[in-house]
Order: C-alpha cells, then sequence, then structure tokens
C-alpha cells in the first residue's frame, strides 16, 4: 500500500469528501485488503517470492502500453523497485505464509510509523505528540499481538513481516523524492523492474518453481490475477484518483479498514479465527496508525473586524 503525506494549513477549511470518494476510499480498503486474503492461499502453492514475481508482471503488463518511459528516472526507480517492491513484499509475503492473514495484515500496519519515523530520520519532520503517541501505541499493539501463543511460535515470520513494513517506508521516502513523474508511471515502471528483479530472488532462494506453475489449477491463476490487476493495478490507480482530488489527510485514514477487511476475509474464506489477545493488540495497533493519520479538524478564526 502507498500513503504519502503532506503538510495542511490549520487556516484553510478543506471541504468534505464526496459520497462517491467516499466509496471509493472504501473499495480501494476492500480490494487490498482482500488481496491479502488470496495471496495467503496462493501461498499455499506458489513460492511466495515466485507469487510476488508474478503478480507484478500481470501488474506491468496491464500498464506498462499506457506510460511513457520515464527516461529521466529509470535509475532511481530501478533501485525503489528493488527496495520497495522486490524486497519489501519478499519479507512481507514470505512472512505472511507463517502468519494468519488478519494477524499478518495488523502488524503491516507499522508500515505508517516506520514512515513517519523515517521522515524524521531522513527528511528533517518534525512529527507533533499525537503522531509519537501513535508510533508507541503502534508498537506496543504488535508487541502484544506477538504474545499470543500460535504467533510466538512463528517469531521468525513476524519479523520478517515488520522487516518488509520497514522496508515499505524507506522506498515510500525514496518515491517522495521523486519529481515530475505521475503515480501511474510510477506504479508501472517500479512493476516492470520489480519483476525480474523478483524472478531473479526467487530463483536463488526458492525451489520447485516449474512444478508449482505447471500444477496450478484455474483458482491459483485467479489468485494471481487479482494481485496483478485488481489489486495493484486497479486499487493503486483508484488510490491516486482520490489523492490527485482530496487532500492524502482525508483519504488515508480509509487504510485503517483494511486490516478489517483481510480479518472478516480470512474467517469468511480461509477459515481463520484470531484469538482475543489477537484481536485486542489489532485494536491498539489500529489506534495508533489512527493518531498518526488522522488530523484534528482545523480551528476556525473569527473573521477580521
Amino acid at each position: 500500500m502507498v500513503i504519502c503525506t503532506m503538510s495542511i494549513s490549520l487556516d484553510i477549511p478543506r471541504p468534505r469528501l464526496g459520497p462517491v470518494d467516499i466509496a471509493l476510499g472504501i473499495t480501494v480498503a476492500l480490494l487490498w485488503g482482500m488481496g491479502i486474503v488470496f495471496a495467503k492461499a496462493a501461498i499455499a502453492h506458489f513460492p511466495p517470492i515466485l507469487l510476488m514475481a508474478l503478480r507484478f508482471t500481470v501488474t506491468a503488463f496491464a500498464l506498462v502500453w499506457f506510460v511513457r518511459p520515464p527516461v529521466a528516472h529509470l535509475r532511481a526507480l530501478f533501485v525503489i523497485a528493488l527496495i520497495s517492491a522486490a524486497l519489501q513484499y519478499s519479507l512481507t509475503y514470505t512472512g505472511l505464509k507463517g502468519l494468519d492473514a488478519g494477524a499478518a495484515a495488523l502488524i503491516v500496519q507499522l508500515e505508517v510509523p516506520f514512515l513517519t519515523l523515517i521522515g524524521v530520520l531522513a527528511l528533517k519532520e518534525k512529527p507533533g505528540w499525537r503522531k509519537w503517541a501513535g508510533i508507541a501505541l503502534a508498537f506496543f499493539g504488535v508487541y502484544q499481538i506477538t504474545g499470543e501463543p500460535r504467533i510466538a511460535d512463528a517469531s521468525a515470520s513476524v519479523l520478517l513481516v515488520i522487516g518488509g513494513a520497514a522496508t515499505w517506508a524507506i522506498g515510500q521516502a525514496m518515491i517522495r523524492n521523486l519529481k515530475d513523474i505521475d503515480g501511474l508511471t510510477v506504479t508501472a515502471w517500479v512493476a516492470v523492474m520489480a519483476a525480474p528483479q523478483l524472478f531473479v530472488m526467487s530463483m536463488i532462494v526458492e525451489t520447485g518453481h516449474w512444478a508449482a506453475i505447471q500444477s496450478a489449477n484455474w483458482i491459483v491463476w485467479g489468485a494471481v490475477l487479482y494481485l496483478g490487476l485488481v489489486m495493484t493495478a486497479l486499487g493503486y490507480g483508484i488510490w491516486y484518483t482520490l489523492v490527485r482530488r482530496n487532500p492524502v489527510s482525508q483519504v488515508a485514514p480509509f487504510l485503517l479498514l483494511l486490516p478489517i477487511f483481510t480479518v472478516i476475509g480470512g474467517g469468511a474464506f480461509l477459515g481463520e479465527s484470531l484469538s482475543t489477545q489477537v484481536l485486542i493488540g489489532g485494536a491498539i495497533v489500529l489506534a495508533g496508525v489512527g493518531l498518526i493519520l488522522l488530523e484534528r479538524p482545523p480551528r476556525l478564526r473569527a473573521p477580521a473586524q
């Protein structure tokens, strides 16, 4: 997922989102949340890095025809693809293999506090007390989740997902430094470059590629198409439409729905059942992320007399 941040003056009233944009925001959270569910199902057949390679191959073929090659940015996009796609998705989805989809989706929310911390360290941003409190709450919530016995036994998977969240934040900080390039072009060309990177990484650390491809049924290939076309191409297309027409601070909170949809989908399609401890920890995580994403309403100044 992608979250951009920007500073917004509190002196300027902001229009509320219309019903269409609210519906689009909920749709993005649904598409991305269910994507984790379908990925979890597909990982039972495909090695996770190979699955991500196939996903980005589908996305690249779907989008690259509609954007011009960003010649001036190709070197930067290659590095961004390596960090924010190839490395990040390898870590996150390899970790997903050992966790329930709902638990992984809650831990993945650490992307937001990590991005805030990267902004402090690399971009010299100065978050207020609300964001610092949100960061502390989010990490405390993940600590609570990892105390659940089943998840404690999968500590390596938890660390992989946390590593993926941190790597994603680094990649997003790099994307924010790009100039004169639109979001669709970034999505398309990151996919073009990430696909071969992921194939190489999969060949190095995974086995059974050809057997998995040969034996995959239409349900597994349907999951691949969902990840490439719906979750990535369509999902990011809707997301960039929203952030072009609205302040990011108004649309980013919809992403708090993502793990909720994943938890529901994991229960409905995968038969997952999260323990009370994980649900409480997840609520704490979402409260912390909410403090980071949700801004206080603007104070209206009295008109000059």
